[in-house]
């Protein structure tokens, strides 16, 4: 079994004791404040977080029309503190603490009365898109699990935990981009979650190693089993001809989830059109780079190199000119 599962006796401690030492291993601004900021301070404390902590966000707003990137902030500035607290506290008591305080801000805010500048901004989102609670609830429950659940028996499970983890990101940015109605919901949440659990597969096979160290493994026992896969097997880094078979099999797999997404892409306003585009390719060109490693992902880590995000944005550019320069003959003219 893993060895770096961090366990503390907290018998002894109150919930408030808990909260205070889960706070203490995040940055002081997560912390929810005595007084809610005004709106505006809330909206560029968002901005702020989201353009400083994620480059691939930050490019993709860039497509966003103006009007919609305050709402993009507020929800990835939600996911990515909401992603910490489960992630970045080391003890689960605590981060179990800290993540139900967060669920209470979270009814807060649709209440009509939340204090953290993510829940003012957010306020403002939910307001102008008609955002349910649900997404962002089901956001709270994988990280709850993600406490107490380190194993996933079937692929079933996984699919069941990527319902929870990575789906309701992709139906928010549906309902920030205003493309849920009665006749569109149920096809687009269907195309959108096959996308979003590819991608959450993408990274989970991208990092088995690093999730070792926190004492998960996501690829399901029962194909770890089918391929002679152990956990010494992870805990010694050595990608034996099995793990290579194990890790094919969870790539392709990958690939038909992708395939199956991606008409999504055709289907909505073209703006969210090429952020949708730049996303899946980045997953697509993640499961690209666990190939070219011939599937040893316990070694090192497969990344996407510089050179190939600079192309994947080059091409989100011209996407989005070029339709601008046929219509504009002269300026086209111009500019070459």
């Amino acid at each position: 079994m893993p060895t770096a599962t961090h366990v503390t006796d907290n018998s002894a401690l109150s919930n408030e004791d808990l909260i205070e030492k889960g706070w203490a291993a995040l940055p002081p601004s997560y912390r929810i404040p005595d007084a809610a900021p005004t709106l505006p301070e809330a909206q560029a404390y968002c901005k702020a977080l989201a353009e400083s902590h994620y480059e691939n966000f930050h490019v993709a707003s860039w497509f966003l029309p103006k009007v919609l990137r305050p709402h993009f902030h507020s929800i990835y500035a939600y996911c990515r503190i909401s992603d910490d607290l489960g992630d970045e506290v080391p003890d689960a008591a605590q981060a179990l603490a800290l993540l139900n305080l967060w669920g209470r801000e979270l009814d807060a805010c649709y209440e009509g009365h939340a204090r953290h500048p993510v829940f003012v901004a957010l306020a403002e989102t939910i307001r102008i898109c008609a955002i349910p609670k649900e997404p962002f609830a089901d956001l709270l429950v994988a990280f709850r699990q993600d406490q107490t659940i380190k194993r996933f028996a079937t692929m079933d499970d996984v699919h069941a935990y990527c319902r929870y983890s990575a789906n309701p990101v992709g139906r928010l940015v549906l309902y920030a981009c205003g493309e849920v109605t009665a006749a569109t919901r149920e096809e687009f949440f269907r195309l959108s979650d096959a996308t979003c659990t590819a991608l959450q597969l993408a990274n989970f096979w991208q990092d088995v190693s690093v999730d070792w160290l926190k004492g998960r493994i996501y690829l399901p026992q029962a194909d770890m089993q089918k391929f002679g896969v152990t956990d010494a097997v992870i805990q010694q880094g050595v990608a034996t001809p099995g793990f290579r078979s194990l890790l094919k099999y969870e790539v392709d797999y990958a690939h038909s989830l992708f395939a199956q997404g991606l008409p999504l892409i055709g289907k909505v306003n073209r703006d969210l059109a090429l952020d949708l585009d730049l996303f899946s390719r980045g997953g697509l060109e993640i499961l690209r780079a666990i190939e070219q490693r011939n599937y040893d992902v316990l070694s090192a880590r497969p990344a996407i190199g510089k050179a190939t995000k600079l192309q994947l944005a080059l091409r989100a550019v011209s996407g989005k000119l070029l339709p601008f320069l046929r219509r504009s003959p002269s300026r086209a003219g111009k500019a070459a």
